[in-house]
């Protein structure tokens, strides 16, 4: 539904919706559409509401010390190849692991996933 987003001082997020039509993000001068598997970044201290909520939408939220390393949130097709900490959308497989809907894995070497997944990786470490 619709509502205010909580004010997290200090905090980088980026929110990924990961089903349902997604919804948009306002705030004073600030409109950030959020889509499926369109990662969104924004500051936590800034004051946002969710519009145009028309049905239940799953997000995947990162949120990171704005004094650490930045993080950075991708998406990516079946039968692509990610790294970092990988979220898996679906069962099936990524490398040689079989791995269930929103399993996470975490690799620092790229694995072929058989499934759309989400990757997270720290930029700058």
């Amino acid at each position: 539904e619709d509502g205010p987003f909580s004010i997290l001082p200090n905090i980088a997020r980026i929110l990924t919706v990961l089903s349902g039509p997604g919804f948009d993000l306002v705030g004073e001068g600030l409109h950030l559409p959020a889509r499926p598997l369109h990662p969104v970044a924004f500051a936590g201290d800034i004051a946002l509401r969710a519009v145009g909520v028309a049905q239940p939408c799953e997000d995947f939220n990162v949120m990171t010390a704005a004094d650490l390393p930045a993080a950075q949130v991708t998406a990516h097709p079946a039968g692509t190849s990610a790294q970092g900490a990988l979220l898996a959308l679906a069962a099936g497989r990524i490398g040689a692991l079989d791995v269930a809907r929103y399993d996470l894995v975490l690799t620092d070497q790229p694995l072929l996933a058989d499934m759309p997944v989400i990757a997270v990786q720290a930029v700058g470490l």
